[in-house]
């Protein structure tokens, strides 16, 4: 037997992990193949080329010419016009029509990857004259069949294109020989065409095609006509596709001979394609795995194993998950020189693959003994379901199952190797940022990952920066949800604020004035409780520039809002008390917030809350620390000199509440201006020497 394939059972082999020395988490050779990115980045400043193309992707304007003699003179290299490119994308800029504009004669790109763009047909014309090599276009609604037509027309250099979900520009269907077409508009969907010219998808020297969720109405020649033309074809996925009149015995797949990799997930009567897989020699890489489970049950699981796998001499990496073919473990081989738990693998207990998966295999495959592979995805335990992450994060509906088995791991386990936990989580939530589920398991688990101490030694600003990003996305997208908002708060709370948020300042004070604002209900009283914390503690220890910003942002109105809300229903409660703290805070040597909160009917509110509320002394502090501030504006003085709010303030000169603060600010609001210190907010809980603020009560869901 051969010693590569160890006896030790799949848990034992569950504990390896993967690092570099630097303990920066590093994708595996599968996962490299797949385009798996890591969040990890060592703690150096930033690149000059990483800065200059920052600077020139926010100011776009320093690309635009005033004429065509400077147009013909401003040439940038290729290297040059994909870093911008994928600067672009990290920043969060829409690669629309204006933005490929701005480029089609500054410089030439061999590869473009266009993901939750608004790109129309017209921009990717633009692209594709580039003469481009790799093209991946993902979640593009804008983009139509004419964008398969210019495909075509500029593809002589293609060697890599990938059509992902929601993108519709392939055919879905075509016409019987000699008919006509019932196509009513002249779109160029006319199944006619691609009969007449031959090919559907013309490139030469494609190497990689992949086109995820294609459905075909009709045309029995249809994957023929798909794959025929692409001679040099060695990579090809077709994950999620369905023929309305079936795939036959996937004949079609014999057009493409030379393949060394083939992804058939979640595809139909894939149990029909056993006899065609086996002719297909030079296969490395077959995934035939399945999410629905009727589709994952064959009729006879063994012997279609084994025979594919005698029948494929170069086989190193398959998927089986979601379906039946690993048996039921009673059919297991246990003889004195060959030991396996997988029937149809026994032939491979001396020659071991490199990977199998076994994600939610039926009978629990995964938690077998004896399985003659090097790395398994599975669900047994951690390492497996990490593997299952890195391998599956392009299958949202598989990713979703895959983040909710993380979840348990943090929270009833330990989890063993936190960094690559991260690196999924991250990853999984940025890939997937309109995909509800996915950001709210993803930030649950997310909550758990970023508690733990061990990690916060081994992090650093860059990877904080990633964390805090992401999940502000998750949060903007989804800010309806109150579980998201939920989430993301506790989450929020194990961060210092506002130092590690100062990067992404604007777009946290906007969710956070949306929580406040929306967020009120009895059930949601814990979000809105924890998002006025959160936004205090922003407001707390930043210099003007920042206090204007969230004035800017309606911050003033909402608190207002607030209280006048609390008012009605008769609560003095911690978020009251909160609302005027932040508005204390704000208005610190900010003119404009306090004459905002002046115009907002400030004052107003500050006697019914006195009169409503007359032994709180906590909120009574923070309203004579808000009117201090006020008072500090010469040019608003005179608007709390009325008759009315004198007597007030000269009978607060004498309170005893809280010490002398109240009596303090009193006196500072009836004589010359005073400094005022600002409030943090002692109904907050505070954590760490840094000052870090966190809600009380309650785990992520």
């Amino acid at each position: 037997m051969n010693s590569a394939y160890a006896r030790c059972s799949a848990r034992q082999r569950c504990g390896r992990n993967r690092r570099t020395s630097k303990g920066r988490t590093v994708a595996t050779s599968s996962s490299r193949m797949s385009g798996t990115k890591t969040i990890w980045e060592c703690n150096s400043p930033d690149s000059l080329l990483d800065l200059s193309a920052r600077f020139c992707i926010t100011h776009l304007d320093t690309f635009l010419t005033s004429s065509k003699a400077e147009v013909d003179t401003l040439h940038l290299p290729t290297e040059i016009g994909e870093k911008l490119f994928q600067m672009a994308q990290e920043e969060g800029v829409d690669l629309d029509d204006k933005f490929i504009h701005i480029f089609r004669h500054l410089t030439r790109i061999c590869r473009a990857s266009l993901r939750e763009s608004s790109i129309t047909d017209r921009g990717i014309k633009y692209l594709l004259r580039h003469g481009l090599r790799e093209l991946d276009i993902h979640n593009c609604a804008g983009l139509t069949v004419q964008t398969l037509h210019n495909i075509n027309r500029y593809s002589d250099n293609l060697q890599n294109l990938c059509v992902g979900n929601s993108v519709q520009i392939l055919p879905d269907y075509l016409q019987p020989e000699g008919t006509f077409s019932d196509s009513e508009s002249e779109d160029g969907r006319d199944g006619n065409i691609y009969e007449k010219q031959g090919f559907i998808i013309k490139a030469p020297k494609l190497k990689r095609l992949c086109v995820r969720d294609l459905f075909v109405n009709r045309g029995p020649m249809f994957f023929d006509l798909l794959l025929k033309p692409l001679t040099d074809l060695n990579h090809l996925d077709l994950s999620g596709a369905f023929h309305n009149q079936g795939m036959g015995s996937f004949g079609w797949l014999l057009n493409v001979s030379q393949l060394v990799s083939l992804t058939l997930h979640n595809v139909q009567d894939v149990e029909d394609s056993l006899k065609t897989l086996c002719q297909l020699k030079n296969l490395h890489h077959v995934d035939i795995s399945q999410c629905n489970e009727s589709r994952g049950h064959f009729k006879q699981p063994t012997q279609f194993m084994e025979t594919l796998v005698r029948s494929l001499p170069k086989l190193r990496s398959l998927d089986i998950s979601g379906t039946n073919l690993a048996g039921t473990g009673g059919e297991r081989t246990n003889t004195e020189s060959v030991q396996c738990d997988i029937a149809g693998l026994a032939s491979r207990v001396d020659n071991p693959l490199e990977f199998l998966g076994l994600y939610k295999t039926h009978n629990e495959a995964s938690g077998r003994q004896h399985i003659p592979a090097r790395s398994i995805s599975g669900d047994s335990c951690e390492a497996q379901i990490l593997v299952a992450g890195q391998r599956y994060l392009d299958r949202p509906t598989v990713l979703e199952n895959i983040l909710n088995d993380l979840f348990h791991v943090f929270r009833y386990e330990t989890c063993q190797n936190l960094k690559q936990a991260l690196d999924i989580l991250l990853l999984a939530m940025e890939r997937h940022n309109h995909e509800k589920h996915i950001q709210i398991s993803g930030s649950a688990s997310l909550y758990y990952v970023v508690k733990s101490e061990s990690l916060k030694r081994d992090w650093n600003v860059k990877v904080k920066r990633k964390i805090l990003g992401t999940l502000l996305n998750g949060m903007l997208t989804h800010r309806e949800d109150p579980t998201m908002m939920r989430n993301g708060c506790l989450t929020l709370c194990q961060f210092q604020i506002p130092a590690d948020v100062l990067f992404d300042y604007k777009r946290l004070v906007k969710i956070l004035l949306h929580i406040v604002s929306e967020h009120t209900s009895e059930e949601n009283n814990f979000i809105q409780r924890a998002g006025i914390f959160l936004l205090n503690s922003l407001a707390c220890q930043v210099d003007g520039q920042q206090k204007m910003l969230v004035g800017s942002l309606g911050a003033m109105e909402k608190m207002l809002l607030i209280i006048t809300d609390k008012l009605q229903q008769g609560v003095c409660d911690d978020v009251m008390e909160t609302a005027w703290s932040t508005m204390w805070n704000v208005t610190d040597e900010t003119p404009v917030n306090c004459e905002r909160f002046l115009n907002g009917g400030g004052m107003y509110l500050f006697l019914k809350c006195k009169d409503r509320f007359p032994d709180k002394a906590d909120l009574l502090r923070n309203m004579m620390g808000l009117l201090g501030n006020v008072a500090e504006v010469p040019s608003l003085r005179h608007k709390l000199m009325t008759k009315e709010f004198v007597e007030e303030f000269a009978f607060l000169l004498d309170s005893c509440s809280d010490g002398i603060e109240v009596s303090y600010n009193a006196a500072g609001v009836l004589g010359p201006g005073q400094p005022h210190h600002r409030h943090s907010g002692e109904i907050l809980q505070t954590g760490g020497a840094g000052g870090r603020t966190q809600p009380g009560g309650g785990d992520a869901q």
